[in-house]
């Protein structure tokens, strides 16, 4: 077994050395619409073919077998592509969900009343609303206690609605 094994290997060795090349350019004159980078897969995958049936390539006729596998290999990514191309195209685009951020400077109010505010208050603000931090979190930044943190905050907060014109507690 080990000796088949041996000429199995010389066999392909010698299949890929000789017609490799012209598989390649086989591939690459008709690769559209595929790109450029997909030339080494399908090189790659026809090889994967020729080494698994190798027993199938006749002998008299090497070349043209590879090339007529070459040709299923490519017929077989081009399906790939165009429905890969067709199941894209019925996907819903994103939309551009403007960010909390973009929201609130697009406000002009708002955007004048966080500049009133002193850079400590702003900066207390926007880093609960904006990076999510909690009194506790915000403390620990700070190297505060949390009922220091929640104190700053709540004053923050309080300045800031004044800014806006709101005078409602809470």
């Amino acid at each position: 077994m080990k000796k088949m094994v041996s000429m199995d290997e010389d066999r392909f060795t010698r299949l890929v050395r000789e017609h490799s090349p012209a598989v390649a350019n086989y591939l690459r004159r008709r690769l559209y619409p595929l790109t450029a980078s997909d030339l080494d897969d399908l090189v790659e995958e026809t090889l994967l073919v020729v080494w698994r049936r190798l027993d199938d390539v006749p002998v008299d006729a090497e070349l043209p077998w590879m090339i007529g596998v070459a040709k299923n290999v490519l017929r077989n990514a081009r399906r790939s592509k165009n429905r890969r191309v067709a199941f894209e195209a019925t996907l819903v685009p994103p939309r551009d969900n403007p960010s909390a951020e973009e929201f609130v400077i697009a406000d002009t109010t708002v955007r004048e009343a966080l500049s009133s505010l002193n850079e400590d208050d702003r900066e207390f603000l926007l880093l609960h609303a904006w990076d999510g931090l909690d009194t506790h979190e915000l403390g620990k930044l700070y190297a505060i206690s949390t009922n220091a943190a929640a104190v700053r905050l709540s004053r923050a907060q309080r300045r800031f609605r004044e800014l806006l014109g709101g005078t409602e507690n809470g």
